[in-house]
């Protein structure tokens, strides 16, 4: 598999390209703000054919470059349905004083084809299978992608705002919820094999292992630890 990435804008959120290799065709995961040269530089380079955008969740640092993406590209927005409306209202989404910090220098608004994500759907995508895991507490409408193993291939997670290198998502903006996080945690990290790579919406890429024996949230929720405390969450990005 391929996969090439980087981080876009004002919140250094991670924009990720994927397909079976260069030259062929690919998926967008997360194009945010100021994402759009970037990507069209990688195709460019790889030579890639985008069919898709998928998102992990609404806040505006993971969608503020899905209308022009998909509209140089011609492809369909996925999201899951409880984030839809962060994609044309981000300030109800971040609250009303960061909301109207941000709206008076983004463009924002639905691309033309917007398709919704449900918890356990198979997307097979650009030769491409992927499964979504519903995984609400960064948002409600967070959602995760894993690609499974194949011949000296590890599994892929790319885990949003869920789950990054030593710490998780915040929840303290509006939807947040740290008691569901936790839940999403130990239900959809948890079960996945040591080797799994993590590629997160905002820092460096990590595995499952690592996160397992180091993050503290991670081995809370193996626990079966409650709400974890928002204000040791990292600040990156939303």
């Amino acid at each position: 598999m391929f996969v090439a990435g980087f981080p876009a804008g004002a919140w250094g959120t991670n924009c990720y390209l994927v397909a079976p290799a260069a030259g062929e065709e690919c998926v967008i995961v997360d194009p945010g703000h100021e994402a759009a040269s970037g990507v069209e530089e990688l195709i460019r380079e790889h030579r890639l054919r985008p069919v898709a955008v998928l998102l992990t969740h609404g806040h505006i640092d993971h969608v503020a470059s899905v209308v022009p993406v998909c509209g140089a590209t011609g492809v369909p927005a996925w999201i899951h349905p409880e984030d839809r409306y962060m994609m044309a209202d981000p300030e109800k989404a971040l609250g009303r004083s960061l909301g109207q910090q941000l709206m008076g220098s983004l463009t924002v608004g639905e691309p033309d084809d917007v398709r919704e994500l449900t918890d356990g759907a198979l997307l097979e995508l650009a030769g491409l299978k992927l499964t979504v895991d519903h995984a609400p507490g960064h948002t409600k409408g967070s959602v995760t992608f894993r690609t499974p193993a194949a011949q000296d291939v590890p599994p892929v997670l790319f885990s949003g705002d869920l789950l990054f290198a030593g710490s998780i998502g915040r929840t303290d903006l509006p939807g947040g919820d740290s008691g569901a996080i936790m839940r999403s945690l130990a239900r959809v990290c948890l079960p996945l094999d040591d080797a799994t790579v993590v590629l997160s919406g905002h820092g460096s890429q990590t595995t499952i292992g690592r996160e397992r024996a180091t993050n503290p949230y991670l081995q809370q929720a193996a626990r079966g630890g409650g709400p974890a405390e928002s204000t040791a969450f990292p600040r990156r990005g939303m």
